[in-house]
Formats: structure tokens, C-alpha cells, sequence
């Protein structure tokens, strides 16, 4: 696979200050609308590129059909005076002096998921604000297709072209333009490896993914086998692996961005190719949603890949262990003992808490490269979704780094929310034959339990935070805003932002 090749392809992005002169064959121009005064018809937001006459042609064709501007609507229309086939309408709700990012980002998301059959899109969203409506744009025109036959796949080509027009012709714009581009296309990459399925996905091929993506963006690549993870004492990630005929393997993938005494920022994400649960094994219904036990580790990759390619001046190292849990006759069993990496001891009482197993092995390593922070994350616990839902990841750790990554989360539509760890869950880890057990005895807190038991693992000394995604990293249910169904690519845009937070002020 050449360089060219590695990762999402996503649509190509320009900017335009203008129109086309000429119509363009299948092109739509997304234009954003707000709801009328006492229920009166949608009306389009005021834009540089639409005169009045435009104006009153497209208002009065939502008109005829009683269109509303309501948030995330869409309506499709012809503006026979436009360069363009149609126009698409999509509603932002109620008029305001400024709409968020993130209402930008999901009309847009909205209106992409739309356009079968179109190749090429324009739209006025970016006006409003330029890096949403991209990211939108080619979020909601995601698309995993690689397993259909021709039975079933899509006969059209996509969206492959986006203008976004912006009367914004400052120095920058084009660079702006293409920071969304990457963000998104990072976001898609890690949806393309949750979507693709565990027969296809699992720890020698993941590894060899990471390798492909890491090397095409001039990254440092280090692979860890089975036998170089036993030999080194990486008791968690073998402990998990060893059920599989599937073996482990531990990646290191390093952005060198750092100037003198810049900082460094260590990333760790679960890799669990595949997890039934092992010999504590999973009921069966839903089983197959485990095909994403691997989205901490996928949206890591990606945003490493996505630091060097953005050229940050920091140092990042991702740290990623990856395993599938299997039952067998050689799995590891409720009762057995291992030991981490780094010595700690573990009483395994449930062999179905294994991603804090691989986690712990990954972090104590992830310490010794003296970083300045670090961020892990995971499909860690059910208990997520019980106690915040399957779009809202939980976040724990050092206070103040905590609520640092889950303002920056809800700022960049990910919408993290911080958690605590109360001291006395470490008593629930207690165990009679082991420094600790990886699971309580209790049925209450166990997202922070589990998060309690992670930080036993962090280097004192660094600022840390763990986003728990089991929930909001793969969508079961239908498609909303610029997210369908199955991979999310949470929390890649977070983990980023918080990279660009750190690079610009320590």
C-alpha cells in the first residue's frame, strides 16, 4: 500500500470567494435556513453569494412546498438561476447572531448524508463558519462500503468534491480549510478500522495498519511481538491474548515535534480486536457490537498520524496494545494471578475487565518516557453508558487536566463530561492473593472503579485523563447530524484539540 493510498480518501476541499459562472452538472449548493417569524415559511440566511433575486427564488420554492427551517431539516429545490443542479436547504433552527460550531458541523453533517448521487457539493455553511461545515461535510459523507459485493454497494461514486465558499479571502483561509480536511479525514480513518470486522482486524493486521499509517506520515514505528511482550514482562497484554490463536502485539508510534524543552504527551488507547468476554464470556445478544472494542486504540492511531501531519511542536508517543479475548483452553481463568508491566500484581476475577489489563501494561510503559501529560482512552466500561449515555464520554483523572480535556471536548462537539474517583473505590480493589484485583465486589461505580484501577498505573507526577468511550465510540442506533451508524471516530477530535491546546500553551 503506497503512501498515497494509507487511510480515508476522503472528498477533495477548495475555497471560492465566488460562484461558478457555468452549471455544473450534478452540483448542489447547501444553503443554510432558519424558521420564519410566526410559523411563517423557512428563510434563508443572509449570504454574500446569494443576491435578492436568488434569494426570493429559493424562499419561494421551500414556500411552495410549506418547508421550516428547523434544526438539521433539509428540503431540496431548483433555483433555475443558480450554476448549480439544486439547491438543498438545511434548517439551523431558530435565527440567532451566531450559531455554534458544532450546529454548523451537523447541518452540514446532515445535509452530506443526503446527497446520493452527487458528486459535488457547494455551500454558504462555510461562510458561517468554515472549519465545521468541512468537517461536517465530509463526516456526514462517510461511507464504509469495503465488504459489499456488487449486490448491495453503492451505485454512485459519493461525494468526492466540496467548494466551500467564504467571503473570507484572508491569508490563512486555505490553510483553515485543510486543517478541517485532515481532522475529519483522521476521524474517518479511525471509523474505517472500527468498522472493519474482527475476521479482517485483528492484532497482527491492526498492528500492520498502524505501521502503513505511521510510516506514511514520516512517524517512528516499534512493533512488539508475542515473544518480545513476554520476554519484557508485559503480563496484562499477554494474560489477554493468550485464549486467541491471534496473538498480541504492542505498537509505538512517535511524532518527534518538540523544540528545546517543548513538551510531550503520551497517548494509549485499547486495542481489543475482538472481545467475547473470555472465559467470563459476554451474553450473545449484541455480542457482535464488540467488533468496536478496538475505538480507543483506532482513534489514538489516528491522532497521532493526524499531530505529525498537522506538524505540532510537541512530542507525542501512542502507546497501543492490542489483543483479542477469546475463550479457550488456554485462556487465562477467574482466579488466575499475572503481573503487569512494571511488577504490580493482579488478581483476575473477571477475564471480561481486560481492557484495564492491556491499559495498565501500555501506561506503566507510556511513563517511561517521562511525559509531561497523558491521555488514554477506551471502550473501558458498560457502567459509561448507564451512568451518561451512548453519546456523552466520561472523564477521569488528575482534576485539573480532567476538566481541561472535557471543556476542550464539549467545545469541539464531543461533549465529554468530567467524573470523579473517590479514594475509597481503591478499597474495593483489594485482593486476598495480589496486590490488587481487577475487578470490586460491588455492583455501583464501575466506570470508576475501573478508572481507580488505572490510575495505580500512572507515573506520579503526570497530568492525566482517561475518556471512556464505550458508548459514544460506535453508533447501534440510525444515523444523526455528521455520524451514521457503526463507527464514531470519538474521541479523535478531542484528543487532538487537546494536543493543539498543549502545543499553543503548555
Amino acid at each position: 500500500m503506497s503512501p498515497a493510498t494509507v487511510g480515508y480518501q476522503a472528498p477533495t476541499v477548495t475555497v471560492s470567494s465566488a460562484l461558478p459562472k457555468r452549471k455544473a452538472g450534478s452540483s448542489v449548493l447547501i444553503v443554510p435556513v432558519v424558521n420564519g417569524d410566526d410559523e411563517a415559511p423557512a428563510k434563508v440566511l443572509p449570504s454574500p453569494f446569494l443576491d435578492a433575486a436568488a434569494v426570493t427564488e429559493i424562499e419561494g420554492a421551500l414556500e411552495a412546498l410549506g418547508a421550516k427551517g428547523g434544526s438539521e431539516q433539509i428540503t431540496r429545490v431548483v433555483a433555475p438561476s443558480l450554476p448549480v443542479a439544486s439547491v438543498l436547504a438545511v434548517g439551523l433552527g431558530k435565527r440567532s447572531e451566531q450559531y455554534s460550531a458544532d450546529v454548523i458541523r451537523r447541518a452540514a453533517g446532515v445535509a452530506a448524508r443526503s446527497l446520493n448521487g452527487t458528486e459535488a457539493a457547494l455551500t454558504t455553511l462555510s461562510d458561517v463558519d468554515l472549519g465545521a461545515a468541512i468537517e461536517g461535510l465530509i463526516l456526514g459523507a462517510y461511507r464504509f462500503a469495503d465488504f459489499r459485493s456488487d449486490k448491495t454497494a453503492p451505485k454512485d461514486p459519493g461525494l468526492r468534491e466540496i467548494t466551500a465558499l467564504t467571503a473570507d479571502t484572508k491569508s490563512g483561509t486555505k490553510e483553515a480549510a485543510q486543517r478541517a480536511a485532515d481532522i475529519a479525514t483522521a476521524v474517518a480513518t479511525a471509523r474505517d478500522l472500527v468498522n472493519t470486522p474482527p475476521s479482517h482486524l485483528f492484532p497482527v493486521e491492526f498492528a500492520r495498519r498502524a505501521k502503513d499509517l505511521g510510516e506514511a506520515t514520516g512517524l517512528q514505528v516499534e512493533i512488539l511481538d508475542e515473544k518480545a511482550l513476554e520476554k519484557a514482562g508485559y503480563g496484562g497484554i499477554i494474560g489477554v491474548g493468550k485464549g486467541s490463536s491471534r496473538p498480541p502485539r504492542l505498537v509505538r508510534l512517535t511524532h518527534k515535534g518538540a523544540r528545546r524543552k517543548g513538551k510531550r504527551v503520551a497517548l494509549v488507547g485499547k486495542g481489543i480486536t475482538f472481545d467475547t468476554g473470555g472465559i467470563s464470556i459476554k451474553p450473545a445478544p449484541n455480542m457482535h457490537h464488540m467488533t468496536s472494542d478496538m475505538g480507543g486504540a483506532a482513534a489514538v492511531i489516528a491522532t497521532v498520524v493526524l499531530a505529525a501531519k498537522q506538524k505540532l511542536p510537541i512530542d507525542v508517543i501512542a502507546t497501543v496494545p492490542m489483543a483479542e479475548n477469546m475463550p479457550s483452553a488456554t485462556a487465562q481463568r477467574p482466579g488466575d494471578v499475572l503481573t503487569q508491566y512494571g511488577g504490580i500484581t493482579v488478581e483476575v476475577l473477571n477475564t471480561d475487565a481486560e481492557g484495564r489489563l492491556i491499559l495498565a501494561d501500555a501506561i506503566v510503559r507510556a511513563g517511561e518516557d517521562r511525559p509531561d501529560y497523558l491521555i488514554e482512552t477506551s471502550t473501558l466500561t458498560g457502567a459509561q453508558t448507564v451512568a451518561l449515555g451512548a453519546r456523552t464520554p466520561g472523564v477521569m483523572g488528575s482534576d485539573e487536566f480532567r476538566d481541561r480535556v472535557a471543556a476542550i471536548s464539549q467545545a469541539v462537539g464531543e461533549n465529554a463530561w468530567p467524573m470523579p474517583l473517590p479514594e475509597e473505590l481503591k478499597d474495593d480493589l483489594k485482593s486476598t492473593v495480589a496486590d490488587l484485583a481487577n475487578v470490586s465486589g460491588s455492583r455501583y461505580a464501575g466506570m470508576l472503579v475501573a478508572g481507580t484501577y488505572l490510575r495505580e498505573f500512572v507515573t506520579d507526577g503526570v497530568q492525566w485523563a482517561h475518556i471512556d468511550i464505550a458508548g459514544p465510540a460506535y453508533n447501534t442506533g440510525g444515523p444523526w447530524g455528521y455520524t451514521g451508524k457503526g463507527g464514531t471516530g470519538v474521541p479523535t477530535r478531542t484528543m487532538f484539540a487537546v494536543l493543539e491546546d498543549i502545543a499553543a500553551s503548555g
